[in-house]
């Protein structure tokens, strides 16, 4: 199950329903992993962070495998968000991206982003 980026920073923040989310998930030993994405939105964000929560963003990252933005990604991102642009509904470029990689990998993705991510055709996601 890929984490989305929402679901990454309320990690972050602390927040006890996205904990507890995350224990639910890994009790029913459902691998969590995240996008090279998620990771891009949030370290642009990084200079307006204290040293503590810097240490918690890189310690997460090296903890969590990261599925990467490649061709094929592009190409499903791409047209995922072509699409949405025919139909008037489009999405950050970002939210694309990260649906054309859950597509590719055939994978839920856990978000906190129901608004964007229910406009994708044929993509699971899950939300709380």
């Amino acid at each position: 199950m890929i984490l989305d980026t929402s679901i990454i920073i309320d990690l972050l923040r602390g927040n006890k329903e996205t904990k507890k989310k995350i224990e639910e998930i890994e009790n029913k030993n459902i691998t969590l992993v995240t996008t090279s994405i998620s990771v891009f939105e949030v370290f642009q964000g990084i200079s307006f962070i204290n040293n503590d929560n810097k240490d918690k963003i890189y310690s997460l990252f090296e903890s969590i495998n990261i599925l990467d933005f490649d061709n094929s990604s592009a190409r499903e991102g791409g047209i995922i968000q072509s699409n949405l642009k025919k139909e008037g509904k489009m999405i950050d470029p970002e939210d694309a991206m990260i649906a054309g990689i859950a597509k590719v990998h055939g994978e839920i993705i856990l978000t906190r982003n129901k608004k964007h991510f229910e406009r994708i055709k044929g993509l699971n996601f899950e939300s709380y």
